[in-house]
């Protein structure tokens, strides 16, 4: 009985190995091949609260995964339309208890992206056009005139642009 478990074990050794030799690893090695830092502007433009806690968590992985495959992230988030109703610290009473989770989670990943050193800008024109208070916004964000010409500008010192919407 007791070689009848050696040999199993052995056996499942030999696969365990074998299985480990031929996994591939996912990784973005070819595209990051001789990259050592990106420069990338997100235009974020949503109109629902699930997507922007999503995507915002989405982010944060790219964020990390760049950092684990070598490189180093220039990261800016340019938010403009409806998104910036759900940046706001100040939100109707009857939307935010219908959606408390997620706009915590929104709240949550501002503050972890801004301690990764990632900027984040809020367009003024939105704000204005969806009565958002600029002080509801939390202070790890940037209040700038005019979203477009915020990534007119990012892309004109090189970032490349990534469109979210």
């Amino acid at each position: 009985m007791k070689n009848r478990f050696k040999i199993v074990a052995l056996l499942l050794t030999f696969f365990c190995a074998v299985s480990f030799v031929n996994a591939k690893e996912i990784n973005d090695s070819v595209a990051l091949n001789g990259v050592k830092e990106t420069k990338s502007v997100f235009l974020i433009d949503f109109t629902n609260v699930n997507k922007t806690a999503f995507y915002l968590q989405i982010i944060e992985g790219t964020h990390k995964g760049l950092v684990s495959q070598g490189v180093k992230p220039n990261m800016v988030l340019v938010f403009i339309g409806e998104t910036v109703k759900f940046l706001s610290t100040k939100q109707d009473e009857a939307f935010e208890m219908e959606n408390e989770e997620k706009l915590q989670e929104i709240q949550d990943s501002i503050k972890r992206l801004a301690k990764l050193g990632v900027r984040m800008e809020v367009c003024a024109v939105a704000t204005k056009v969806f009565k958002v208070d600029n002080s509801s916004i939390p202070k790890e964000m940037h209040i700038i005139a005019d979203g477009f010409i915020s990534l007119i500008g990012w892309q004109t010192q090189g970032h490349k642009l990534v469109p979210i919407f």
